[in-house]
């Protein structure tokens, strides 16, 4: 395991069960893998119980990205990779490509470590804003079908798809690649103030309509940058429960 990652082991069901599934959740750009952890079992749903509460057999990984440096503001930031305008993803989009290629390998190979220990039918990936850009990438480029990815607040910069350098596999072409069959759920708030709700809808659309993955998409008026809460929290996790308990 990179020793970056944040990790929260399973609390146990009363049952006894102990670590069932995995969550890989990455932090969004100048944050550390705590500070995200924290902030997201501070969110409660209805019920007043946060999700470590209502997911006791789920270990919680969350990995730290490295420090690169940005270009537009020329400072090292945490970040999964540069760029220049979250508003327009795709404007110099060039510089994205090497931090993508080296995320998604890093990621790819914390979800192959994880999948030593429960089947990789049982890893949910996903992530807030630039991070779940990249775990969506890395969702196409692993091609194994995961027990659902979870993303929040974010956008697809697609023209990685084609015109990264060598990519690990076709993204043109994914009709067979078991990897659609994964489920997923996104959530996006209309006063987000960073990242446009339009980029949330655009990333919907293209995994739904494009590359023919089922979508659960999640919108709401008010939640900024961040879970919607209670609603967007009980909805969060619902995704995952719902999964968690179609398993024998």
């Amino acid at each position: 395991m990179d020793s970056n990652a944040y990790v929260v082991a399973p609390s146990g069901a009363p049952s006894g069960e102990r670590h069932t599934h995995t969550i890989i959740l990455l932090h969004g750009r100048d944050s550390i893998a705590s500070e995200f952890a924290e902030e997201l079992f501070e969110s409660q749903a209805s019920d007043g119980r946060t999700l470590r509460e209502i997911f006791p057999t789920v270990k919680w990984v969350f990995p730290t990205s490295k420090l690169r440096r940005s270009a537009r503001f020329n400072v090292e930031m945490s970040q999964w990779f540069d760029i220049w305008s979250v508003e327009n993803p795709d404007e110099r989009f060039n510089i994205q490509i090497e931090g993508m290629r080296e995320s998604v390998g890093e990621i790819l190979s914390i979800v192959r470590e994880e999948a030593a220990m429960v089947p990789v039918e049982r890893i949910f990936l996903g992530g807030i804003s630039q991070s779940a850009a990249t775990a969506i990438h890395a969702l196409l480029y692993g091609g194994v079908k995961l027990e659902g990815f979870i993303g929040m607040c974010s956008w697809l910069p697609f023209k990685l798809r084609t015109e990264t350098p060598n990519p690990p596999r076709d993204l043109t072409n994914l009709s067979s690649v078991s990897v659609l069959q994964t489920p997923v759920f996104l959530s996006h708030s209309k006063d987000d103030d960073v990242v446009p709700v339009s980029n949330g809808r655009g990333l919907s659309k293209t995994l739904r309509e494009d590359l023919g993955f089922k979508v659960k998409w999640n919108e709401y008026e008010e939640g900024g940058h961040w879970v919607n809460e209670p609603q967007g929290v009980d909805d969060w996790a619902t995704f995952p429960e719902e999964r968690i308990a179609a398993r024998p």
